[in-house]
């Protein structure tokens, strides 16, 4: 199995940045009655959802990058195992 890089996922959080702003940005200038405002609304909470679990993906890895390199490499290894 193919580790996931921390520079796609640190992109990949840039990326829904940039999108998110944008919609943000666009949802003021919107009627607040209006379809849209609340499409764009729905938009922007689907990006923070995805925002928080590419957060909570990158703190997995990197906890795991803590513990590959603590003093009880065995326990590590079991962790990197039951990971896969």
């Amino acid at each position: 199995m193919r580790e996931p890089s921390s520079g796609h996922a640190g992109q990949a959080v840039e990326r829904i940045l940039e999108l998110s702003a944008d919609t943000q940005i666009a949802r003021r200038i919107t009627g607040k009655d209006s379809p849209a405002f609340h499409n764009l609304t729905g938009a922007i909470t689907a990006y923070g959802k995805v925002l928080a679990l590419l957060t909570a993906l990158q703190q997995r890895e990197e906890f795991y990058a803590v513990i590959g390199e603590a003093e009880f490499p065995e326990y590590a290894a079991a962790a990197t195992e039951a990971r896969r």
